[in-house]
């Protein structure tokens, strides 16, 4: 059964009304979207720590990388671009970083403040082959601008 977006939406503006500390919005919507569907077998947020470096911030799942250059990866994709990476086989994406071999699919989005500046990024994996879709994407850019740029 597909995410019920629109309530995981309502849920996670209700979790973080009037909440600023980015770590603790992360460590909500993680826990949160992580728990909304089978398909997410690990979710979590890497942040910008220093010039085009990322490293693991809260997070659902099994461990993951603790470092990830801007320069690597699927998540190094999306704050090098600032664009969403929709990955339908990690095996097939140049220079993907296995953190767990049991990935199969990825879907990883940038995250902004209020001023526009990229705060972090937002990994999902899944086990399961071409997991994620458009509509994915789409609805968590949402929800991401929902709680982090307003």
């Amino acid at each position: 059964m597909p995410v019920d977006y629109a309530t995981l939406s309502k849920t996670i503006a209700s979790l973080t009304e009037g909440e600023d500390d980015q770590v603790a919005l992360m460590a909500t919507v993680a826990c949160e979207v992580h728990h909304s569907d089978d398909r997410f077998d690990w979710t979590g947020f890497y942040r910008v720590v220093a010039p085009e470096l990322l490293k693991i911030g809260p997070y659902q799942g099994g461990h993951g990388c603790l470092v990830i250059p801007f320069s690597r990866g699927v998540c190094g994709a999306a704050a090098r671009t600032g664009g969403v990476q929709l990955v339908a086989d990690v095996d097939a994406f140049p220079g993907h970083i296995a953190c767990a071999s049991s990935t199969r699919s990825e879907l990883v989005l940038p995250v902004f403040d209020e001023n526009g500046d990229l705060i972090a990024v937002f990994d999902i994996d899944s086990d399961q082959p071409d997991a994620f879709d458009q509509a994915d994407a789409d609805a968590l850019a949402t929800i991401l601008r929902d709680v982090f740029s307003t």
